[in-house]
């Protein structure tokens, strides 16, 4: 394209725009201390319990007050910690994910970050692009933008000069140049976006997580009602028992479930970083540890990408050495500049190679008329260009089907050379010629000959083939190229193919027939965009959880339609903004390091889940039992509270877990009935030892209150926290799984401080008494029966198979929707159809 006559903006005189109108970006992505302490003190038991603290304080009992008071407090800035960490997580992410424009500046074309961009610069639109502001074109080649992210049309726009290119939308054919008029939030993109914030719409996890946390609210508000109605009815001061009932709605409630879940999840974005894999949106993380079928194109992650011109062929096979008008001579002419694409990238590097053009032939004294860029529904590029004595001539270059369908005629002996070229794995390229042309017309041409390229594969994608295999995922390639190409790639490689699909075959299949072909099918060659998209929104409606890896404008859609896309930082601009989670090294293996980390991000949070369930719940139920026999209140509302505070305190060491090799090997799903049905087993357990343990202290030990109150609360402490042995591992016994150190001290570190608690000097003012060597004996011996008869009924609850929510009917099952926007200069988000059922989650 013709360099624009205008030389655009200085930075200088860009900054002192910029000062004046701010950056080019929708919303600030900065953590906000404000709203994640907003989000903590959300919780109306919270707010309810830091009321009847005051009222408590005033009437009196200001010891109890105090006490609740500073343990709301810490309960609060525990989560507050963890969420903000979080959060600042997020905020370092998205200082990763910077798109980049081409900009003018001082008359010099460069790249610039897009929040830099002011009115008055002067931009480059091409193929791929994300318009990164509002531009009027100033100049335009058969330009189409696609605006479906502001109108909905799913149909591309033509523009021309004089035009206005819209901030968000996409280049899906031609090039351009504009100047920025507008940026920022001034732009109807920018309006929309800012409007929307930043909602997204619930994946299955979360969803899953949500029902959790409204399940134990149930449980809480049974437990709650129950409570209080029996302490009124047992003659119990009215404030006494709505402390303790709500100090018992506490207890059950998962209040740190969102500060364990953050914290697991921005534990994992900063390893996966580490790991070369950043993904946009923490949630992200558990979907990439679902998947189950990666599609994935060839070049680049199959391919080392780099591609050279292994040779130039004329029609009949024999050799061009560019010391005439052959292919390769007409291949330069019509290629692009260097940087616009790897196989022009490779004739420009053979054209400048030390042997591999005689006669030291330039495209110098070679004029362009005019230029059909290449796009993927032509499969080709053309150019009309005037020769140094004058005369013009047409060149297309492209897919050889493409190109030969466009030639007058062409001899059987250059088709046989095609398919044996194309059998040999070889990468081919045809080009085609008319001489004396006056328009570009797109017919009527003359086969001039082939170019050969090579990609050889990448280095140890074999052994992320496998490791990939062994993870449980099935890898299947979508490509543009000639079947044999891909399969000869795939010979070469180690990965079986079941089947091949061409572009053509799958346009003749209706969605049901597709779908039975799928599963037997290994690679889908000649494909379309649309193809691409079509593929993979069949094999998600199968119930499987689908990836798709590709970097190119043409792999936008199916990064839209997948579970989860994924592209690389080098990528086009509509790939990465499409994609869920970006590649820093465009490799299988560190693909397959990003699976296996949010497969253990997902198991550490059942850990959480389970934990809460098989103790918290029992112990809570135990309370509220205890609470309608007993003379006194099992446990002081501050107890109860403090009980629960030093027990979360333990499980915030749970997002930095091991987890157990099995666990990893395959992918797990939320269920929450697997969790329904653990609560419903465990909990009860958990309650009988308790109310043991309650018969022990009155029947045998006759302890008062203070003394029956420090028991209890040591022993109900010890038994919730170190149950996390036992349930963090699904290996019997639970020893052959050894934990982190950093859970193991947490966990031991709580059982000391509650084993403490009783003897320090303010002991009496939390209305605990010393404990003698007798009961501490007996705590012994019950916590470690309690936790042999846990291990014993989790070795046969594991072996009872969990009911597949896979059979349900789809209308019981979750899936996923789209996401409107999700950050500045993203297009519209994927369409998500019925997605995948629910599965057993794995602990």
């Amino acid at each position: 394209m013709t360099e624009p006559a205008v030389t655009g903006l200085t930075d200088e005189q860009a900054a002192a725009i910029r000062s004046r109108v701010g950056f080019n970006a929708v919303r600030s992505h900065r953590a906000r201390p404000l709203a994640v302490l907003a989000r903590q003190l959300r919780s109306p038991l919270l707010i309810l319990l830091l009321a009847a603290a005051t009222v408590s304080f005033f009437v009196g009992e200001r010891t109890d007050a105090v006490v609740i008071g500073v343990i709301v407090a810490l309960s609060v800035g525990l989560g507050f910690a963890n969420e903000y960490r979080a959060e600042r997580a997020v905020e370092a992410l998205h200082e990763h994910m910077r798109s980049r424009a081409r900009v003018l500046r001082g008359g010099t074309l460069v790249e610039r970050d897009v929040t830099d961009l002011v009115p008055g610069d002067v931009v480059q639109l091409k193929l791929g692009t994300v318009v990164p502001a509002d531009i009027e074109l100033t100049e335009a080649r058969d330009i189409e933008c696609d605006e479906s992210v502001l109108t909905g049309e799913s149909l591309p726009v033509r523009r021309k000069a004089g035009d206005t290119a819209l901030m968000g939308t996409v280049v899906t054919a031609g090039t351009a140049t504009g100047t920025v008029s507008r940026t920022g939030a001034r732009t109807a993109f920018g309006a929309i976006a800012a409007g929307l914030g930043e909602r997204h719409a619930e994946t299955a996890f979360q969803i899953g997580l949500r029902r959790f946390s409204g399940l134990l609210v149930w449980v809480a508000a049974a437990l709650t009602a129950g409570v209080f109605v029996t302490n009124l009815v047992l003659g119990r001061p009215l404030l006494d028992a709505m402390l303790f009932s709500l100090a018992i709605a506490v207890g059950v409630t998962p209040q740190l479930l969102p500060a364990v879940v953050t914290t697991g999840l921005a534990t994992g974005s900063r390893r996966l970083t580490r790991l070369k894999v950043l993904v946009k949106r923490l949630v992200a993380i558990e979907d990439l540890g679902d998947v189950e079928v990666l599609f994935t194109d060839k070049t680049g992650t199959l391919t080392q990408a780099k591609i050279a011109l292994r040779q130039a062929l004329r029609p009949d096979g024999t050799p061009d050495r560019g010391d005439t008008v052959g292919p390769f001579r007409l291949g330069v002419l019509c290629a692009d500049p260097p940087g616009s694409g790897p196989l022009d990238d490779a004739l420009h590097d053979a054209l400048h190679g030390t042997d591999a053009v005689a006669g030291e032939w330039t495209p110098e004294g070679y004029r362009q008329l005019d230029a059909k860029p290449f796009d993927h529904e032509r499969r080709m590029a053309s150019v009309l260009v005037e020769d140094p004595a004058g005369d013009t001539l047409i060149i297309a270059k492209g897919a050889p089907e493409a190109v030969l369908a466009r030639c007058r005629t062409v001899p059987e002996e250059s088709r046989a050379l095609a398919e044996r070229l194309f059998t040999e794995g070889a990468r081919l390229v045809a080009v085609a010629v008319r001489p004396g042309a006056r328009e570009l017309v797109e017919s009527d041409l003359d086969l001039a000959g082939f170019l050969v390229f090579s990609d050889p594969p990448k280095p140890g994608v074999e052994q992320a083939l496998q490791r990939l295999a062994a993870l449980g995922v099935t890898v299947k390639i979508l490509t543009g190229d000639h079947p044999a190409v891909a399969t000869g790639l795939c010979e070469k490689i180690g990965l079986p193919v079941s089947g091949v699909l061409t572009g053509e075959e799958i346009e003749r299949l209706d969605d049901a027939a597709l779908a039975d072909a799928l599963p037997a099918t290994t690679v889908f060659a000649r494909v379309s965009p649309e193809q691409k998209a079509r593929i993979v929104s069949i094999q998600r409606s199968g119930g499987l959880d689908v990836a798709y890896l590709g970097d190119g404008v043409n792999d936008a859609l199916a990064l839209h339609r997948a579970d989860v896309g994924i592209s690389v930082d080098t990528g086009a601009d509509v790939a990465r903004d499409a994609a869920d989670v970006v590649l820093l090294e465009k490799d299988l293996g560190v693909l397959a390091d990003g699976i296996v980390e949010g497969r253990r991000i997902f198991a550490n949070t059942i850990k959480y889940l389970l934990m809460g369930t098989a103790s918290n719940v029992g112990n809570m139920f135990s309370a509220a039992a205890a609470s309608a026999v007993l003379p006194f209140l099992p446990m002081l509302p501050s107890q109860v509270l403090l009980n629960n505070l030093l027990y979360d305190a333990s499980q915030l060491a749970i997002p930095a877990d091991a987890v157990d090799r099995e666990q990893l090997a395959r992918p797990a799903r939320f269920d929450l009935g697997l969790i329904r049905r653990f609560m419903l087993v465990f909990g009860p357990l958990s309650s009988v030892f308790d109310l043991a343990m309650f018969a022990l202290l009155l029947r045998v030990f006759h302890t008062e209150a203070p003394l029956f109150r420090a028991s209890w609360f040591v022993e109900s402490l010890a038994t919730q926290t170190l149950v996390i042995f036992i349930v963090r591992t699904r290996r019997t016994p639970f020893w052959r799984s050894r934990p982190a150190a950093a859970l193991a001290i947490a966990v031991g570190s709580v059982v000391a401080a509650g084993l403490a608690l009783p003897y320090v000097p303010f002991a009496p003012d939390l209305g605990l008494a010393p404990i003698p060597p007798a009961i501490l004996g007996t705590i012994a011996v019950v916590l470690i029966v309690y936790l042999a008869l846990v291990e014993a009924v989790k070795r046969r609850f594991r072996a009872v198979p969990a009911p597949r929510e896979r059979h349900l009917p789809p209308h019981r099952r979750v899936h996923r929707r789209s996401t409107p926007f999700s950050r500045r200069l993203r297009p519209a988000r994927k369409n998500r159809a019925p997605a995948r059922s629910v599965r057993s989650a794995s602990a």
